[in-house]
């Protein structure tokens, strides 16, 4: 009798032109060790590089999102970056294409960065988040404690990060973190919805739109316009943005070509 394969530690599926990363380790609540990171990595290389693809979302197995790093794994040396992406194959490197965070459960940790570097965020009302690496003498060093400053008034995240706390993704819908709260059980449906509307837009000018609002922030104001006009006036000559405005005078929808 032969053995079974075991599951691989990320499931990606296609659902039209969205891409659903499901990390896949629920026995460990989903904890980040190399496998997983280098998974993630090629799951987003696979989003930004395939035309047919136009949004990610990732998600948890099992109820979870995820725990942040795998002690275990990281007890036997394992990295859990990924050069050039950073922790989970991620961080460091976001995708061009839209990511949304669909979370049904704890993000603790690096899971809560995970989070943090997606774009959009939708959550079970009773999904948790939280930074408690204080609790352990650690730092959250994924990118936490510069991007949850930028997504939450200033006295609250230094709240979750000084304290340890957690916060439901309820109380993080009413301060703007999370886009939209789901019914218990159809987080990925409702994330799958939410994909599928961005989807519908002009993927060249998505891509280009979300990278202005990206980088804009460190860009001296004096600079904004003309740094912008950089980034969108290839939008303006493409086929693409023909095809929006024909489709328009026409009453149909558009057929997108990302060209």
């Amino acid at each position: 009798m032969t053995e079974e394969a075991p599951a691989p530690v990320v499931v990606t599926e296609r659902v039209g032109p969205v891409l659903v990363i499901t990390l896949n380790r629920p026995a460990a609540r989903n904890a980040v060790d190399r496998e997983v990171a280098q998974a993630v990595a090629a799951a987003v290389d696979l989003l930004d590089t395939d035309p047919e693809l136009r949004v990610g979302i990732l998600t948890g197995a099992g109820g979870y999102f995820c725990a942040g790093m795998d002690l275990k794994a990281f007890l036997r040396g394992e990295s859990p970056r990924v050069a050039g992406r950073g922790f989970a194959g991620l961080v460091e490197a976001t995708p061009a294409k839209p990511l949304i965070a669909a979370v049904d459960g704890p993000a603790l940790a690096g899971g809560f960065e995970i989070v943090l570097a997606a774009d959009l965020v939708v959550a079970a009302p009773t999904a948790t988040f939280g930074l408690p690496e204080v609790r352990r003498g650690l730092v959250a060093a994924a990118g936490g404690l510069t991007r949850l400053p930028a997504r939450l008034p200033r006295a609250i995240a230094l709240e979750m990060v000084l304290t340890g706390k957690t916060m439901t993704a309820a109380q993080l819908h009413r301060l703007g973190l999370v886009n939209r709260l789901a019914p218990e059980g159809a987080v990925l449906a409702t994330a799958i919805e939410f994909a599928e509307e961005i989807a519908a837009n002009g993927p060249l000018a998505v891509q280009a739109s979300k990278r202005v609002i990206d980088e804009s922030s460190a860009w001296p104001a004096a600079e904004h316009f003309e740094r912008t006009r950089q980034i969108v006036m290839p939008v303006f000559d493409s086929n693409d943005a023909r095809e929006g405005a024909t489709a328009f005078t026409e009453r149909r929808a558009p057929v997108w070509t990302a060209t």
